[in-house]
């Protein structure tokens, strides 16, 4: 939801507060005495700038509460916040009726009636905040979902027309050609390599999450495609640590950047492309490095492609604070990094 329609919101209860508050002096229908010396104007502006305070220090204080495991220890701390903002509240309201209420030292007692009053209070202005904030999130998340939707719809050409483009496809097709041709050994597992690829993105890659293993294996099969037609066998060095069992990942999520390297690298280096995948428990980072290759390239352009904008998006959308992606670039390497927290 756009910020100007939270604000718009936020305005629109406060405005609602304000005149219930007001409401009885619309009528009329308060005593004389209670106006004299502006007794009840008072009372609603102090009560409303101590239900702003309670207000916002719940609604940002909830989110918290909820990704607490244990919901005993969730609820038990819920019940501390409200008591210390009550604690907080009914001092600071009868230090203000003491010091601008021109209320006499006989009259300005304190009763527990005070605790239970603000208590009340505080319970009722902590149940907007919390069906505020879950109304305004749930229409982000479902401006997400829908957003998703529509990616995953748009991108399911574009992920096969682009992140295994066909020049890929003719150079492979013409390599295995040239190894069936001069009766290469070589050419049944290159055959087999671009079966097990086109088979990947045709019916593993339509899900949401794939195995890990498998994305590496797909990785793996397209690096040895690529350097069929690299004279250099070492040009690719490929290092996977930590266990990719049991871990999922977004399909075809890692193949744009190696996609890349290849495209814009250098390949005076050895190695020219270094590629380190490390899997953990619950993270998972991608590394690519490659040497620049000195052509007509500008640097925006490298990261301007569909490839790049289209997983860079899908990250956003996939795992919404749950991912680090960055580029960086000196005279000579060009360095992707990708974190992703399950």
């Amino acid at each position: 939801m756009k910020r100007k329609n939270i604000l718009l919101i936020h305005f629109l209860f406060w405005f609602y507060i304000i005149n219930q508050g007001l409401y009885p002096l619309y009528l009329g229908q308060l005593d004389e005495a209670y106006l004299a010396g502006n007794k009840y104007l008072k009372d609603v502006c102090v009560t409303t700038i101590l239900n702003i305070m309670s207000f916002y220090i719940i609604y940002y204080s909830f989110p918290y509460l909820l990704k607490f495991r244990n919901k005993a220890l969730a609820i038990l701390s819920g019940i501390l916040m409200l008591a210390l903002v009550t604690a907080f509240r009914t001092p600071v309201e009868f230090l203000f009726w003491k010091l601008f209420g021109s209320i006499s030292d006989e009259e300005m007692v304190f009763k527990w009636i005070y605790t239970w009053n603000n208590l009340r209070l505080v319970i009722i202005t902590g149940i907007y905040a919390i069906l505020i904030r879950f109304m305004i999130n749930w229409f982000e998340s479902q401006k997400l979902k829908d957003e998703l939707i529509n990616q995953q719809q748009a991108s399911e050409l574009a992920l096969l027309r682009s992140q295994i483009n066909p020049h890929f496809l003719f150079n492979t097709l013409n390599n295995i050609y040239s190894l069936v041709y001069r009766k290469s050994e070589e050419a049944p597992a290159a055959v087999m390599k671009l079966s097990s690829i086109m088979r990947y993105m045709l019916y593993d890659a339509t899900t949401d999450k794939v195995p890990l293993e498998k994305e590496v294996e797909y990785l793996v099969s397209f690096i040895e495609l690529q350097k069929l037609r690299i004279k250099n066998p070492d040009f690719v060095s490929l290092e996977i640590e930590g266990d990719t069992e049991g871990r999922s990942i977004a399909p075809m999520l890692l193949i744009s950047f190696v996609e890349n390297a290849f495209r814009y690298g250098s390949k005076k280096h050895n190695p020219g492309i270094v590629i380190r995948l490390s899997a953990a428990r619950n993270l998972i980072r991608f590394e690519v490095m490659n040497y620049i290759k000195k052509t007509t390239f500008k640097p925006e352009e490298r990261e301007s492609g569909i490839g790049l904008v289209n997983i860079r998006r899908r990250l956003e959308l996939i795992y919404p604070g749950k991912h680090k992606f960055l580029i960086s670039e000196d005279a000579e390497t060009y360095r992707i990094y990708l974190e992703i927290n399950k």
